[in-house]
């Protein structure tokens, strides 16, 4: 597995270390910390994946070690809840990035924005996969990892109601465009093409720009997304 981008052994230490009264902590430690396994990457299912099993893999060995201090199932719902957070953030950016395409007249029935398409109502399944996977050899904590993954099965998540959304609305928009597609504007959407080569880069981009502004005095929110934007469009 590549090189984590954020501190493994500071989140392992969280969940070893942490009280039962200083578990709410938890959650926003791991969403940054999925964040920053994002932050820098192509925002593809590959990414997302390495991403949430390095951070289970963190949590599974701090809580471990925190049995007897504290609820197992308490720390791994924090930790499960911390992810959806961050891939909630995904979904938002995967959206905004659509909606470029959109604005641009893109043909959404086109591979890469497809595809898009695609990976974004696959994301709550790749949160569920990392949670299987955890609790397949989680030893002692199988049982409360499982206990997470039973509850995800049951209600979803909030990044998985987003996404779906998302894919709803998107396809709603492909279908109302396609009598206009059909009458023209070839060369702007060939251009537009050539940008969703590089979907996946615009995305992240997006959600650099999100994670930027909520940070003190950041630089306005679309920065990055912009910034991307152009250097997808040098490539055309």
């Amino acid at each position: 597995m590549a090189q984590a981008a954020f501190d493994v052994d500071a989140l392992i230490s969280m969940f070893e270390e942490a009280s039962q009264g200083g578990s709410a902590k938890l959650r926003g430690a791991v969403e940054k910390a999925t964040l920053a396994g994002l932050q820098g990457r192509e925002l593809t299912l590959k990414n997302i994946r390495g991403a949430l099993e390095t951070v289970t893999k963190a949590v599974s060995q701090g809580a471990a070690k925190n049995l007897a201090g504290i609820d197992a199932v308490s720390l791994l719902d924090k930790a499960v809840a911390g992810m959806d957070d961050a891939l909630l953030k995904a979904v938002q950016a995967n959206r905004s990035a659509l909606q470029q395409f959109v604005d641009r007249g893109a043909d959404l029935r086109e591979k890469h924005l497809q595809k898009a398409l695609d990976d974004l109502d696959k994301f709550e399944d790749t949160l569920i996969g990392a949670v299987k996977k955890a609790a397949d050899g989680a030893g002692p904590l199988a049982a409360p990892w499982q206990q997470m993954l039973e509850k995800m099965q049951a209600g979803g998540t909030q990044s998985g109601q987003s996404a779906a959304s998302a894919a709803e609305q998107f396809t709603s928009q492909m279908e109302q465009m396609q009598d206009t597609l059909r009458s023209g504007r070839a060369a702007g959407l060939r251009a537009a093409q050539v940008l969703a080569e590089s979907y996946a880069a615009m995305a992240s981009g997006v959600l650099v720009g999100m994670l930027a502004a909520m940070q003190p005095g950041a630089a306005a929110p679309r920065a990055a997304a912009k910034s991307a934007a152009k250097t997808s469009a040098k490539k055309r």
